[in-house]
């Protein structure tokens, strides 16, 4: 995403659910961190996969199970959850489904 001056999003209305599909838009990718928005058809998702750094997932519309370490957890609109470094994770839209995903690009242990 472009750098704009500041401004009020509504970032559900950033990205559209398409049929069958799993899009993504980064809308910041910085040194420290990313954060992107991703629509999900029902029944699309992510395989199973690790990432090095912690990161906040943000439900924003729909339902999604998400998998951390084989531990099951059911998400709906407006709720949050942290993925731990590390920790294999896969998710799944129960129906349509947007998330917002910030990755925090630190790793554990690092001083503040």
């Amino acid at each position: 995403m472009e750098k704009t001056p500041t401004e009020v999003w509504n970032v559900a209305e950033l990205i559209e659910v398409q049929p069958q599909a799993v899009v993504s838009r980064t809308l910041i990718n910085q040194k420290s961190g990313t954060v992107t928005l991703f629509a999900f058809d029902g029944g699309q998702g992510l395989s199973e996969h690790t990432a090095p750094y912690d990161a906040l997932v943000q439900l924003l519309e729909g339902e999604m199970d998400i998998h951390i370490a084989g531990q099951p957890y059911r998400l709906h609109g407006g709720q949050m959850l942290l993925m731990p470094a590390g920790q294999p994770h896969a998710l799944k839209a129960n129906q349509p489904a947007k998330m917002l995903l910030i990755m925090i690009r630190a790793a554990p242990g690092d001083s503040q």
